[in-house]
């Protein structure tokens, strides 16, 4: 049945890139609603959502001034990026009538909660959506690795991540007309291929705890209902 969801809980991995929608910078208002509409459309299912938010919409903006800057500073000024989002996103979220929390793994109390995996969890089986932001708190580490990571502690069912692409390909699809969608790849084989589903750690932290990852593009209409419901979209990256 296409209404019936595959999974009880997910964490959803938005990049901050599509917040922008085609804007160069910032947050396009039109597309975070949108985003907001397929998340409700998916929670109304009864599925439990935590999302982990990147910051390049707002951080690449800033980053020629970033060049040559200390990198663990660098990172600092990317992780506030996505406290920025996560604030977006709840404001967006909260018009639409979608129930939700921040959390960050920086110590922002005026503008977060910060994360306990306790209340996370609760809020999560309340029906709430958990945004987590700030990555998890430390440098050198993508939003990637902190999706895998908040998708472990939660005991999400998948890691579904958000692009602009509806999928894993054999090459670059902009640049290789022949290349083809895999419907389903190992995490073993996207590692050694090299394909580009997250970074290395992410993935080996999703190996070694037994997490699939689904890559759908979010900006296919209703494509986010159709990876909750187990229909043919994106790449599933399993770990058998």
């Amino acid at each position: 049945m296409p209404n019936t969801p595959a999974y009880k809980r997910i964490l959803l991995k938005l990049s901050g890139e599509a917040l922008m929608g085609d804007d160069s910078y910032g947050i396009n208002r039109g597309v975070i609603e949108r985003i907001v509409a397929e998340i409700a459309e998916v929670v109304s299912l009864g599925v439990q959502v935590a999302i982990v938010i990147g910051g390049g919409n707002i951080f690449r903006g800033v980053a020629p001034a970033a060049a040559g800057m200390d990198r663990a500073t660098a990172d600092y000024m990317g992780m506030l990026a996505t406290v920025m989002n996560a604030m977006a996103l709840q404001d967006a979220m909260t018009r639409g009538g979608v129930a939700c929390r921040v959390q960050s793994a920086l110590n922002l109390e005026q503008v977060a909660e910060p994360f306990i995996r306790g209340k996370a969890l609760r809020y999560l089986e309340e029906g709430k959506v958990v945004i987590f932001a700030a990555g998890i708190g430390s440098p050198f580490f993508t939003t990637d690795t902190a999706a895998a990571l908040r998708g472990v502690e939660m005991d999400a069912e998948v890691v579904i991540k958000a692009t602009k692409v509806d999928g894993v390909y054999t090459a670059d699809p902009k640049k290789d007309p022949l290349a083809t969608r895999y419907q389903k790849v190992s995490v073993d084989e996207a590692i050694s291929k090299g394909l580009k589903v997250m970074d290395a750690t992410a993935l080996t932290l999703c190996r070694d705890q037994k997490l699939p990852i689904i890559v759908f593009s979010i900006f296919k209409p209703g494509a986010l209902k159709r990876v909750v419901t187990g229909q043919d979209e994106g790449t599933l990256v399993h770990c058998d």
